[in-house]
């Protein structure tokens, strides 16, 4: 009975050491755990993004629909304000086609609100938008098409250089093979140049949807969604993203769905990902500190047995908290704050 007992506690350790399980008492780090919305004109959701327009103001966004891939699936927006999400409203639409993975983003310059999106009966016949707003998010432009072959940012936020630049992660999903680039922008998204393709080392059939964070103070690194591998991959850069070295896969498990990462002011990076390689649940979060190089599963935010939470987004707060937003089930989009402190 000893034995055994060593036994098990060695394999709890080594899982820890490597995150295969969650430390006990990291769930008391989260600090808020809502939805963003009840009820809905829409019966299915995916694909969310935030961001917070200032201090206690917080913007959602994502599609909702029939279903995905559905003609009257569009992209609605809800602000969080005193603690409160207003009602859903829809801000995109294109009549015949669905609309798909909504971006926000608010220009560290100039303040404006940025939502990228794409419209498309698919993936590879994506035509890439952007809307404005200059009162945070409460009323938007038209909408404007970004040039042939251009998405814009594809699932998660871009990475802003000090000089305004937006390094934006984009992938395209061609018919037998994935591959992930960058879209960088000098003048918020009115005029781009693309980089070349990353090259797959042990990812055969590709890559898609980076998230991009700075790793030191000379590097940047994306992570990516792979296919088929049931791995993590990265890569980096040290030229601000204009080129990028080959993907390798990490040690992370992977289960072929959308995360994203955000650096923290205390020097620690954090994903939002599922850690797992087949299904969409748990949704988990990890941490790294040396730059995304390793990274330790440090709780479950959501579990719940052949259920669905995926596609996440995640920033770091004006107060240094963390704020996260997934697909819940398709039904809902949920809202997580989580105290760095604690984790």
């Amino acid at each position: 009975m000893f034995r055994m007992w060593q036994s098990a506690l060695r394999f709890t350790m080594l899982a820890l050491s490597i995150g295969l399980l969650s430390p006990a008492g990291a769930e008391d780090a989260v600090v808020v755990k809502e939805f963003i919305y009840e009820t809905a004109p829409f019966p299915s959701c995916h694909a969310s993004t935030l961001v917070e327009v200032e201090p206690g103001l917080i913007l959602a966004a994502w599609f909702g629909g029939t279903d995905e891939k559905d003609p009257d699936v569009g992209i609605w927006i809800s602000h969080r304000k005193d603690g409160k999400w207003s009602a859903p409203v829809e801000v995109a639409q294109h009549e015949g086609v669905a609309t798909w993975n909504p971006v926000l983003w608010k220009d560290n310059q100039t303040g404006e609100i940025q939502l990228y999106y794409k419209a498309g009966p698919d993936p590879r016949t994506w035509t890439g938008l952007i809307i404005r707003s200059n009162d945070g998010g409460y009323s938007w432009s038209e909408y404007e098409f970004l040039p042939a072959g251009i998405l814009g940012p594809i699932k998660n936020k871009p990475y802003q250089l000090e000089d305004g630049t937006l390094i934006c992660g984009s992938s395209v999903e061609a018919w037998q093979v994935w591959g992930c680039h960058c879209e960088i922008t000098e003048d918020g998204g009115r005029s781009w140049r693309v980089t070349p393709p990353i090259n797959l080392r042990d990812n055969l059939n590709g890559l898609i949807q980076p998230t991009i964070f700075r790793s030191s103070p000379r590097q940047l690194r994306m992570m990516m969604r792979s296919r088929g591998t049931q791995r993590v991959a990265t890569a980096i850069s040290i030229d601000d993203g204009e080129t990028w070295s080959d993907a390798e896969n990490t040690v992370l498990p992977h289960n072929g769905s959308g995360l994203d990462a955000v650096n923290l002011t205390d020097g620690r990076v954090v994903m939002v990902y599922n850690h797992t390689e087949r299904g969409r649940t748990p949704i988990n979060l990890g941490v790294s500190s040396d730059g995304g190089a390793t990274w330790k599963n440090v709780m479950d935010i959501e579990k719940e047995p052949r259920s669905e939470f995926s596609y996440p987004a995640v920033i770091q707060l004006s107060d240094g908290m963390i704020a996260t937003t997934y697909t819940w089930k398709r039904e809902k989009v949920r809202f997580v704050i989580i105290d760095p402190s604690k984790i």
